[in-house]
């Protein structure tokens, strides 16, 4: 049987020789890369063309979530397991919308690996069972984003899109900035342009807006 290829991004080289030990023991796997950085993961995944990359969300360069999103886009038969110290909802939210099929958590790492990557290869989605079932109930909510055609809002990018909704469901620029792994500044910056796209000047009018074009539903936001 032909072993599957994974490459490891994360920045913490004592981890990845843990993880590499671990998957190793297995004859399923063999670990053909690793990466400390963002852009050299990716240039791995370019290369090697690896069936699985196991992807730390917090990593020096750039935001484990946009890079899952690019890997999806561009190489999407490379499937992903996302192994990060954050078991917070909104992560776990992110990374499954963005197109990882696996999420661990560091701690439980050792003695879920395995069983999460014999999932994912097989297409099917893993959620680590040390989280909780709130994090499950949130992403059935989620599973389905709708698909909007207002044409002004679909001249915003899609992080501008994706931060416009989490403003709108009440989450601080702090908040949304933790839960994408970016700068406050950032943060700042997308929800300017978004206000000047869109003409708006207040929380209330960004709210008004996700409501009529059906970004939020009115009555959960009410609840």
């Amino acid at each position: 049987m032909e072993r599957k290829k994974i490459i490891i991004i994360d920045d913490h080289p004592l981890l990845r020789e843990g993880i590499k030990s671990v998957i190793e023991k297995n004859r399923r796997y063999e670990v053909i890369g690793e990466a400390g950085k963002g852009e050299e993961g990716f240039d791995l995944v370019k290369r090697l063309k690896p069936d699985i990359a196991i992807i730390d969300i917090s990593l020096p360069d750039m935001n484990g979530i946009d890079l899952i999103r690019r890997i999806r886009r561009e190489y999407p038969n490379t499937k992903i397991m996302v192994l990060s110290v954050h078991s917070k909802i909104d992560y776990i939210v992110e990374s499954f919308k963005a197109g990882a099929l696996g999420y661990l958590v560091k701690e439980a790492a050792s003695n879920s690996l395995i069983d999460g990557l014999n999932t994912i290869s097989e297409g099917d989605y893993y959620l680590d069972s040390s989280l909780s079932r709130e994090v499950v109930k949130r992403l059935i909510n989620t599973s389905s984003i709708k698909k909007i055609d207002d044409p002004v809002y679909n001249s915003l990018t899609p992080r501008e899109q994706e931060i416009l909704r989490l403003i709108a469901e009440g989450f601080s620029n702090k908040e949304i900035a933790d839960m994408l792994c970016i700068s406050l500044k950032t943060v700042e910056n997308h929800r300017y342009n978004i206000m000047n796209k869109l003409g708006l000047h207040s929380i209330a009018d960004i709210i008004k807006f996700a409501v009529k074009v059906g970004l939020v539903d009115v009555d959960v936001w009410k609840s």
